[in-house]
């Protein structure tokens, strides 16, 4: 390790809080031996149903040197989404709290290019590759390795200060970096997440059948919704937050301060009959710039037809 691994390392991290990351840690690149047989057994159980690119990339989404060649270091950053107001309580068809916003792949991309730039203006330039759920990594398996949380039930990265709600990001770099350490696992005898899941998904600690969430059935799913879903989607037309909403630790979860995750009027403002009535251009203006534009008008429309049927 270079004499000023640790002079970087600092620096990373103290320019992740300047940029308002929530977390950063740091791992060492290489093929995450741990995390390939738990993937290959995922897939060959069909957990991930009808999304078959989970298939593709393999290696990559275990060796990060074959996403940017020469990579030292990992770097893992997490960025707040947690909202002032909790529209889900509201009697409306709902949608998940990381979608209330701007669309975060375009604004934490960009943030992170910015904390990029000034790195470089100050260590000299380096090879390096930003993401943002943009590219076949296992950004929780890095989380937990960088030790900014531990893997819950529910498959979500949970941190005891901050708990879930949260996006994750990483900076792959060919700089040598000090690694940081694991935390430890403290979800305990807690089932809420496995008992709360009106689905079932939740299959075993930690593992999820794709196939029953009800996140993969509103935005990832193109056919029609199962008729095992009826009657079990309380009111959820796009994502779900159950699992992270009963979970204990978010209990300390902080509102965001980014601007951008605050929700527009309409997804406040709108009635059940609001929604049912919704147009193609009324689904382009409001969701212009939101991450509920990847289920199309189309895909939301067949939603909200779903959870409108007599029960």
């Amino acid at each position: 390790m270079n004499s000023n691994a640790a002079t970087y390392s600092n620096l990373i991290k103290a320019k992740a809080e300047k940029f308002g990351f929530q977390s950063c840690g740091i791992s060492h690149a290489r093929f995450l031996e741990e995390d390939a047989k738990p993937l290959e057994e995922w897939l060959r159980n069909e957990n991930h149903g009808k999304m078959s690119y989970m298939e593709n990339h393999f290696d990559k989404r275990l060796d990060p040197t074959l996403l940017v060649e020469g990579s030292r270091s990992v770097i893992s950053l997490s960025y707040n989404y947690f909202p002032t107001e909790d529209l889900a309580t509201l009697d409306q068809f709902k949608i998940s709290k990381y979608a209330y916003g701007t669309d975060y792949h375009e604004v934490i991309k960009v943030i992170m290019q910015e904390m990029v730039a000034e790195l470089k203006a100050e260590i000299g330039d380096f090879a390096c590759r930003v993401f943002t759920d943009s590219a076949p990594i296992l950004e929780r398996s890095w989380a937990r390795n960088s030790g900014i949380g531990w893997v819950g039930k529910n498959a979500n990265l949970i941190t005891k200060q901050n708990g879930s709600f949260y996006f994750l990001a990483e900076i792959i770099c060919d700089l040598d970096l000090v690694e940081d350490l694991q935390t430890t696992d403290h979800c305990g005898t807690c089932r809420k997440c496995i008992d709360a899941c009106p689905t079932d998904a939740i299959v075993s600690d930690k593992i999820i059948d794709g196939s029953k969430c009800i996140s993969y059935a509103t935005i990832e799913l193109k056919d029609e919704i199962p008729e095992s879903f009826k009657n079990k989607m309380e009111d959820w037309m796009f994502g779900c937050d159950i699992c992270q909403d009963v979970c204990p630790w978010n209990r300390f979860s902080a509102p965001t301060l980014e601007e951008k995750f605050k929700p527009n009027q309409a997804i406040q403002n709108y009635s059940k009959e609001d929604w049912r009535e919704l147009t193609q251009e009324i689904f382009s203006e409001i969701f212009r710039k939101s991450p509920v534009k990847r289920t199309k008008f189309a895909g939301l429309k067949r939603n909200i037809e779903f959870l409108s049927q007599p029960k």
